[in-house]
């Protein structure tokens, strides 16, 4: 599973944002379930940065951001991300699964 969470920082903050985003990398890397990730900057905008973790599954990535630790040093920064869907399983390509099923998750 793949997750790409965008976050917005003045070009003044670029120390900042990569101390910042690069802490939350190294926190999420422990956790078990972590495949990769990296932290990356928008070429044509400057202001755009992105944080993109791999995960074994969605499981993992759950597990992650309930831990403690992650609870305290991670998710408030997440809280400030672009508002938009950070979470896609990957259809093609290293680690590839079959796509699940769009249906309503009720009963």
């Amino acid at each position: 599973m793949l997750v790409i969470s965008r976050f917005r920082y003045d070009e003044a903050l670029a120390e900042r944002a990569t101390s910042e985003l690069a802490g939350c990398l190294d926190r999420l890397s422990e956790q078990s379930g972590y495949l990769a990730g990296t932290v990356g900057r928008a070429l044509d905008d400057p202001t755009l940065w992105v944080l993109q973790t791999r995960w074994e599954n969605v499981g993992s990535y759950r597990r992650a951001l309930s831990s403690y630790e992650i609870r305290l040093a991670v998710v408030p920064l997440l809280s400030y991300a672009v508002d938009e869907p950070s979470a896609y399983e990957i259809i093609v390509g290293e680690g590839a699964t079959s796509p699940n099923e769009a249906r309503s998750r009720g009963r």
